[in-house]
């Protein structure tokens, strides 16, 4: 019927794995993923706790369409207090490990406590397993993690969440990862998962998955194939993924350089798709070398990438001179533009080592922007950073930063700590380009004035997935209008991240499309409008909870940067973010009060009182 039915509780303290059934009237109200397993939270988890403290708990979630046939019903989220923000977080990623979890007869995997050793965990289906990592796999990268966990269990079929050397030492943006180079990305989740000494989890099912009317589910699934596949969006994803948006941006305007400095990368056109899929002369082969799929996907928008085998960084480095997971958009921005590198190669090892040592590239990126700026202004030193200069446009500096980050070694402990607590261990606070500690991503807010109210209300901070309003934004740089666009599709995208299915399925498809994919996978009567409904109450769910974890309206803010220096060329040329028109009406429509705090009426409507 969509729901397994059933959670897995493991009390990494006692060592202890119990399962329990799942609360039905909890996943009538949240459906599953992002909404049930933040319900979890919200009711287990106190929200004051330290998010590194033996009490926070992690869950990882799947959804109600995951592992049903449904298009891109691949998806799980990991959900805590984020090490990062100190917010509610909730990281969605792809690849196979939530379908699998989800075969083996799992809808939730609940974490509590600390083990007094790593460990590690297999599930394969009823049967597990807490295993001793200390001396296996602790202080191995993600891909070596995998690689060992395969060989000691003999099942290629195992698919395998762990963490880098980044979340054993508690980087603060520090990922969970998957099948390689999927992560669960952003708040610092893997650092939460290293706080709690458990390395992996490796999950293999053969339990299935059952739909409520399969005649109905299967008829709907049929429908929305047939509308995602022959799309242009699809197609354009398949072929040159999510990298291209980068000429977008830049051409618009909107693109975050140099810190937010500019907004426009004289550079581009070294590190765009174009130049991705261009042969190198030195070898003759281009950085993109295929494309490949997650679980249940016909998008295929992930990429496979190589390194020119002469390049600095991966010179008599082998580990590194084969196939690799290729950049994507937020990666390529981080890294390149953000940073001021034009240098594709050092940018495709940059991210390889995000991948391999468990590190959320935007936030890597944009700390080390935020590093290479305090050593503009001499804030940081040669004699701080161990002789590296860390001056903006070295793609040696990006390369080194990687490495150090990923090793927390020597000055990567500080790049580590992310640019908020970075900005203000070295003096200067205005300098972090983060909203309740959270990095930008890949859209400056005074040309898109919709996603600067976007990151200023995410409940998980900056996110350009919580809120989509880049239609209107490319079309308009203008405030009218925005609140409501920006509310209704926090909405949207809070149920859509609680179905199990990707966000880019909703490129092609109508909500009514996967809508019509629940109704024939979940008993009872499924509808748009509870669709909204659903996203409605997740949203302020997660608002309540970072009430309670001290946040305030202050908090739905943007960096002084964005407030007050006027974009210096571009669409957006002239001109701020301008937060204050735009933040009363969204409050309004939300049913907050003007401190930004859910009404009781609100709360009454919604079934949160």
């Amino acid at each position: 019927m969509g729901w397994q039915g059933k959670i897995l509780r493991v009390d990494l303290s006692a060592g202890t794995a119990t399962p329990e059934p799942l609360n039905m009237e909890w996943a009538e109200k949240y459906m599953g993923q992002r909404g049930l397993g933040t319900k979890y939270l919200f009711e287990e988890v106190d929200p004051a706790v330290d998010s590194l403290a033996a009490e926070n708990k992690l869950i990882f979630a799947t959804g109600p369409l995951t592992a049903t046939g449904a298009s891109t019903g691949g998806r799980y989220s990991v959900i805590t207090k984020g090490a990062l923000t100190g917010a509610v977080a909730c990281s969605n990623s792809g690849g196979q490990f939530g379908a699998y979890l989800k075969l083996a007869g799992w809808d939730l995997l609940i974490l509590e406590g600390k083990a007094p050793e790593p460990v590690y965990i297999v599930i394969e289906d009823d049967d597990v397993r807490i295993l001793p990592a200390k001396d296996f796999i602790w202080g191995e990268t993600v891909w070596d993690t995998e690689d060992k966990i395969h060989a000691k269990h003999q099942n290629p079929n195992l698919k395998i969440a762990s963490i880098g050397i980044a979340g054993e030492n508690l980087c603060r943006f520090a990922c969970v990862m998957n099948d390689r180079d999927r992560a669960a990305g952003r708040s610092g989740v893997g650092a939460v998962m290293g706080s709690k000494n458990l390395k992996a989890i490796a999950a293999y099912g053969t339990v299935g998955t059952k739909v409520a009317n399969p005649e109905k589910f299967m008829e709907a699934n049929t429908n929305a194939r047939g509308k995602l596949d022959p799309s242009e969006p699809r197609k354009r994803l398949s072929t040159i993924g999510t990298h291209a948006m980068l000429d977008v941006t830049n051409s618009y305007g909107s693109l975050p350089t140099l810190n937010c400095r500019a907004v426009q990368f004289e550079g581009s056109s070294h590190i765009n798709v174009k130049a991705a899929h261009t042969p190198r002369r030195s070898d003759g082969h281009a950085n993109v070398q295929t494309n490949k799929a997650c679980f249940a996907c016909s998008i295929g928008c992930g990429r496979v990438a190589s390194i020119a085998p002469n390049h600095f960084s991966v010179k008599d480095k082998p580990r590194y001179q084969t196939s690799l997971g290729g950049l994507e958009y937020e990666s390529i921005y981080a890294v390149g533009p953000m940073c001021g590198v034009d240098d594709i190669d050092a940018a495709t090892y940059a991210s390889a080592l995000c991948n391999e040592h468990g590190m959320d590239p935007i936030s890597f990126g944009a700390s080390v922007a935020a590093a290479m700026e305090l050593y503009d202004i001499g804030a940081v030193t040669k004699d701080m950073t161990g002789g590296m200069s860390l001056e903006f446009g070295s793609a040696e500096a990006l390369c080194w930063a990687a490495e150090v980050t990923g090793t927390a070694t020597g000055f990567g402990k500080d790049i580590g700590l992310g640019a908020k607590r970075l900005c203000e261990k070295y003096g200067h606070p205005d300098l972090s380009m983060t909203v309740k500690g959270q990095e930008f991503p890949g859209y400056d807010p005074r040309a898109m004035q919709g996603m600067g109210l976007a990151y200023a209300t995410s409940n998980r901070g900056a996110c350009h997935l919580r809120a989509s309003p880049f239609q209107d934004d490319f079309a308009h740089v203008r405030t009218e209008g925005k609140a409501g666009i920006v509310k209704k599709s926090q909405d949207r995208n809070a149920a859509w991240d609680s179905t199990g299915v990707c966000l880019f399925a909703g490129n092609a498809w109508e909500v009514d499309d996967l809508v019509a994919q629940l109704a024939g996978a979940l008993p009872g009567e499924w509808s748009v409008d509870r669709f909204f409904d659903t996203g409605e109450r997740i949203w302020n769910m997660e608002r309540l909870f970072n009430l309670r974890a001290g946040f305030t309206k202050a908090d739905d803010t943007l960096p002084k940067r964005v407030m007050e220096e006027p974009a210096p060329s571009g669409a957006g040329k002239g001109k701020v973010a301008e937060l204050s028109k735009m933040l009363p009406e969204y409050y309004e429509l939300r049913g907050w009060t003007p401190d930004g705090e859910p009404t009781t009426q609100t709360l009454s409507r919604l079934g949160l009182s």
